[in-house]
């Protein structure tokens, strides 16, 4: 137990387990050799991000049990900057895919994330990779963002893009599948081809399909009611309607019970953060606290 009364080798709610850990802090970069070191256990710290993560409060009303507000702040936004989450993120997915976790039949679907007040009001120029529009956008709600995203069977997320609430869902479909990109243990390139996608009604375009078929990958997606009536209407010339398993299409839930499970993060489920790179990476911290190895 350190000074501040944290007892640093055991997890409690919504904390890093040990199994977890010990797993992670593998592929976590070695600490800076320059500037004033940190005397906080890693560990310690990163418990304090998946706090806030987990209750979506602002980073000033993190517990002291987990160390000065500021250095986990610090922490969260370093790791951001560098893409350390991300990187966690890819290789518990090549830890999961060595030991037979990942199903590679893939779902695709979005939700849409009501942004608090205080995610308003970031500055004009921001960090690199910020979208111009903050992946915020008017729809019904209010101001929203909204997560497009790739899931397995086993509800693993493979791959996401944010933004702004009111953007439609079929022209992400090709951008949030061209992120699967999970490491192989040995040499080579990352694998990135799903085996089969299934996708509901928002996604059936000739765009889409055709991309699929470039990619020899199976489309599990039921046509729309113009579509069908369209290709009819032109005879023989309408061509054959797309296969479709209606058997694997029943699979298609689960990226909806994926969704369900990371906003179960208050800090997921509403966005407080002003970046939306700093958002994508609370939704990459809730994916790391999520996995279970």
């Amino acid at each position: 137990m350190n000074s501040g009364g944290f007892l640093v080798g055991v997890s409690t709610r919504g904390e890093l387990s040990d199994r977890q850990w010990k797993h992670l802090r593998k592929w976590m970069p070695a600490p800076a050799r320059r500037g004033r070191p940190i005397t906080r256990p890693r560990r310690q710290l990163v418990n304090g991000v998946a706090w806030r993560v987990r209750v979506g409060s602002p980073w000033r009303d993190v517990p002291g049990r987990f160390g000065p507000w500021p250095t986990i702040y610090w922490l969260f936004r370093t790791w951001q900057l560098e893409g350390t989450w991300i990187l966690l993120v890819r290789m518990l997915l090549r830890f999961t895919d060595d030991h037979g976790g990942l199903t590679w039949e893939v779902s695709v679907d979005s939700t849409t994330v009501r942004a608090h007040i205080s995610a308003a009001g970031a500055g004009k120029h921001p960090v690199e990779g910020e979208p111009h529009d903050h992946a915020l956008g008017r729809s019904r709600g209010g101001w929203t963002t909204k997560i497009h995203l790739a899931t397995d069977t086993n509800q693993q997320v493979m791959a996401m893009t944010l933004t702004p609430g009111q953007a439609g869902d079929s022209p992400q479909f090709q951008k949030v599948l061209n992120k699967i990109s999970v490491p192989r243990p040995g040499p080579g390139r990352p694998r990135t081809r799903p085996s089969r996608v299934l996708a509901d009604k928002a996604y059936p375009s000739r765009a889409n399909r055709a991309y699929l078929r470039r990619r020899d990958i199976q489309a599990v997606t039921p046509d729309k009611k113009d579509q069908r009536r369209s290709r009819k209407a032109k005879g023989r010339l309408g061509g054959r309607p797309p296969a479709f398993d209606r058997e694997a299409y029943k699979r298609r839930n689960i990226v909806e019970r994926t969704i369900g499970r990371l906003k179960r993060f208050r800090g997921v489920a509403t966005r407080y953060d002003k970046l939306a790179v700093r958002y994508e990476a609370t939704i990459h911290v809730a994916i790391i606290l999520d996995w279970q190895p």
